[in-house]
């Protein structure tokens, strides 16, 4: 009989990757050091994930799912669109200064071609609405006519650009954050 698998060795494995491989990319991370890392044999990350890939996708799917938590915490979804923005602009960018390991887990993942079509789709699911938002902006004319996907571009990478900035700068951390936006706002609305 297969003992049964324990969710804080999973959780173990999960996070040893995340660190190993925001210090060594994805693909110069051998499991054995993320074994060694999460202080388990490497066998024993092999009974939790067939093989690196799948590793890979269920620590996407992972990071993802965290993020949405603190996206939609306290989501304003009676607000309006620039409210309900900007809250996903403060937590986006606060857990990305907070988390800098998953940040580049994320960004590294983002260009990979080791995610599946079902993770990918499982990783946006959580952000509906987000994305409903954005349709909403976009029907009420509030953004100017650009491509939806240039204008979500655009905003990851002004975060990236103020997360930089926030983490270090941490004593004006707020004012980079502000300043984030406001060039995000002022860059993609028609007013």
């Amino acid at each position: 009989m297969a003992r049964p698998k324990s969710d804080d060795k999973r959780s173990a494995i999960l996070a040893a990757a995340t660190k190993v491989f925001a210090e060594r990319g994805l693909g110069a991370a051998p499991t054995a050091t993320i074994s060694k890392e999460a202080g388990i044999a490497e066998g024993t990350l092999f009974t939790y994930f067939k093989t690196k890939d799948e590793l890979v996708n269920a620590l996407y799917r992972e990071i993802k799912l965290e993020l949405a938590d603190v996206l939609m915490a306290e989501f304003p979804r009676h607000k309006d669109v620039r409210k309900r923005l900007r809250h996903i602009w403060d937590a986006y960018v606060n857990w990305g200064v907070a988390n800098p390991n998953q940040r580049k887990v994320m960004a590294q993942l983002g260009v990979s071609d080791l995610l599946t079509v079902e993770t990918k789709a499982a990783g946006l699911a959580p952000f509906a609405e987000v994305q409903a938002t954005a349709d909403e902006a976009i029907a009420q004319n509030l953004f100017k006519d650009f491509p939806q996907a240039f204008i979500a571009a655009s905003m990851q990478a002004l975060a990236e650009t103020t997360m930089s900035f926030m983490a270090a700068n941490s004593a004006t951390a707020d004012k980079y954050r502000n300043l984030g936006f406001k060039l995000f706002w002022n860059g993609i609305t028609a007013e």
